[in-house]
């Protein structure tokens, strides 16, 4: 392992314990689904979504269609399992549609 690898997985680990000592995961994972989901659902879904947030692993998407959110409605659990793969962790149980 190279001095470079080394320094690398020290300031990984002191990041981690960083965010775990200050209780920032929570707000972190909001932010990383907001970008899972731009990137996931692409810019026809994004140019309707007004807001995403985060609730006790509650997923709450609010759209300006009616006709997308019953569309999405469908797939529900798909949306769900690619989010939560593209995160690499569970982070949501349930999306609510608004």
């Amino acid at each position: 392992m190279s001095k470079r690898d080394n320094e690398d997985l020290k300031l990984e680990s002191i990041l981690k314990s960083f965010v775990k000592e200050n209780k920032l995961q929570k707000g972190l994972d909001g932010v990383n689904i907001e970008g899972a989901w731009r990137n996931l659902l692409g810019p026809g879904v994004n140019n309707y979504t007004t807001n995403i947030k985060l609730q006790n692993k509650t997923l709450h998407v609010q759209l300006s269609s009616s006709v997308l959110r019953e569309e999405l409605s469908y797939g529900k659990s798909k949306i769900i399992t690619m989010l939560n793969k593209h995160l690499g962790k569970e982070v949501i149980e349930k999306l609510i549609l608004r």
